[in-house]
């Protein structure tokens, strides 16, 4: 496997944390596209520090958001979205190092949360004033 930070994918995830996750902090989130997979079925994976390694490094809890080009990359622009938001919703409002399942992280909710961002997204757009 190969890694490479995604300045990017970034920026999105930044965005949407903005305007739908303000517990996450942004300065503790890591956008990274990684290359060569063997996995047939995943597009993307949410990492953090668990609070053994925490303690151990002397840091609070950081999040790693991990999109496999092989499949990140064949989606549309929506679907790209809906898989930064998938990941995002991963991370808990506590912000200490956990995840939330999948029980809360569904296509459903997905989909609330992609449409609460295009029309915040939208909104924005709309109030600009241009010159």
């Amino acid at each position: 496997m190969r890694y490479e930070y995604a300045a990017d994918l970034q920026r999105v995830a930044e965005d949407m944390c903005d305007l739908l996750f303000p517990h996450v902090q942004t300065k503790s989130i890591m956008c990274f596209r990684s290359y060569g997979t063997s996995s047939t079925r995943t597009i993307a994976r949410c990492h953090t520090l668990d609070k053994i390694m925490q303690k151990a490094l002397g840091r609070g809890s950081f999040y790693v958001l991990e999109f496999l080009t092989e499949h990140f990359e064949k989606q549309s622009v929506e679907d790209k979205l809906k898989t930064i938001l998938h990941e995002l919703m991963h991370i808990p409002k506590t912000f200490g190092g956990g995840f939330k399942h999948h029980d809360f992280v569904t296509h459903r909710n997905v989909d609330k949360y992609y449409s609460a961002y295009i029309k915040k997204k939208n909104e924005i757009k709309k109030n600009q004033t241009t010159f």
